[in-house]
Parts: C-alpha cells; structure tokens; sequence
C-alpha cells in the first residue's frame, strides 16, 4: 500500500472528508511520527505496533567484490516492532490462505 493508496482508503471511508483533507490527515500523522523519531522518541500505537530508534555501534565490514575492509560508521536506524493483534491477524489471514490454496500433489 502506497501513502496514495492511503489517502484513497481514507476518503473513501470517511464520506464526510474530501480528498484533500484526507491527504492532510495522513501527511499530519507521518510528518509527527517522523519529528518522533527524529527526536529518538517511541511511537506505541495499541493494537498496531510500536516504533522506535535503534542504535548500530561502529563496526568493520567486507567489501564483497575486492575483500577489503571497510569501516562502517555508527547509526540510528528506525525499527518497527508489531503488536500482538497485528501480529495474530497476519498470522491468520496467512493461515487462511494457505487453506483456500488447492493441494497439487
């Protein structure tokens, strides 16, 4: 699902929002949780999952294509964990699928 895609869903949802506004409503809550993590903040958002920032500590890796090493430099890079719900629906929607799929044995 692209940020469009969302934008669409939303309106068409919400009859009551146009177009533009869900393009707002959407822009509003990923531009927050962007400034969050930034700030190295944690998202927690019930049900859905929870975003946070972690730490990658300097480290030596291999260029594949001549061997050599290079030096890797320390990072923040944003992690999405996902809740037990999210989880669970995943889990079962997969489950289901692989049911409905014929056996070719």
């Amino acid at each position: 699902m692209t940020r469009s895609d969302l934008v669409e869903e939303l309106a068409a949802k919400f009859v009551q929002l146009t177009h533009q506004d869900a393009e707002f409503a959407v822009k509003a809550i990923l531009d927050a949780m962007n400034d969050a993590l930034v700030r190295g903040q944690r998202i927690e958002i019930r049900g859905f999952g929870s975003f946070s920032v972690n730490h990658r500590p300097a480290r030596m890796g291999r260029n594949p294509r001549s061997g050599e090493s290079v030096a890797i430099p320390e990072r923040r890079v944003p992690h999405f964990k996902p809740g037990k719900a999210l989880r669970e629906a995943v889990d079962q929607h997969t489950v289901a699928q692989m049911q409905s799929v014929p056996d070719h044995s």
